[in-house]
């Protein structure tokens, strides 16, 4: 198993949150789970019919329940739920160190028997925590344009992941190995949350490090 960790060694939980239907044996998300150590999936519930204010609470239960900072891997309607989680949620921002972001939906204009229609309309707040959002040239869900006004609108890093469709098992990605190096130069850019107290009066490391990935 291997470990993704900050440049001082710590290793954040990584939680996955999956689109619609979740996702798959195929799919990056599920090959990560089983090839990172600390990775797990957010069982959101709901799949085939997602429900916002469910997602948003069984989201908050998790990052909750993790007992250590996190860091969010979403892919798809994954994205919004984090949107709207951000949002709504206060108690246990402080627990999410960052996030990647991967091919969220366009939303405007969706019939409202769209699956998608309670995330509806587009959260726009930024996060409170650093991200990075990938989007595709080809996507057939969100344009790289409306991809660009979610990154802005959300305050995360764009990043082009080329032609790659919906970036999901269909893309033939396999474990998507451009997505791990986002993923670990999010990690390693990282500002964690100072400790309350000095350690035998040495100097803690400061805070709010910029994301400097060189990446556009």
């Amino acid at each position: 198993m291997r470990q993704i960790t900050d440049h001082a060694g710590r290793r954040p939980l990584l939680l996955t949150v999956p689109g619609i239907d979740n996702s798959g044996p195929g799919h990056w998300q599920t090959l990560w789970e089983k090839e990172l150590d600390d990775c797990a999936r957010v069982d959101l519930g709901m799949w085939s019919r997602p429900h916002r204010n469910t997602w948003v609470n069984k989201l908050n239960a998790a990052i909750a329940a993790a007992g250590r900072p996190v860091v969010l891997v979403a892919h798809s309607l994954g994205c919004h739920a984090v949107a709207w989680w951000n949002r709504l949620e206060q108690t246990a921002c402080g627990e999410v160190l960052g996030a990647l972001l991967v091919a969220p939906p366009n939303l405007a204009g969706l019939p409202k028997t769209s699956r998608l229609a309670s995330f509806a309309p587009l959260v726009r707040e930024p996060l409170r925590f650093p991200s990075i959002l990938a989007a595709s040239e080809d996507d057939p869900y969100a344009t790289f344009g409306q991809s660009r006004k979610m990154a802005r609108l959300w305050g995360s890093r764009l990043v082009n992941a080329g032609w790659l469709g919906h970036i999901n098992a269909d893309s033939n990605i396999g474990a998507w190995p451009f997505g791990r190096y986002l993923l670990e130069q999010l990690v390693l850019n990282l500002s964690w949350p100072t400790i309350p107290s000095l350690p035998q009066g040495k100097d803690l490391p400061k805070r709010g490090t910029d994301l400097r990935i060189g990446l556009e």
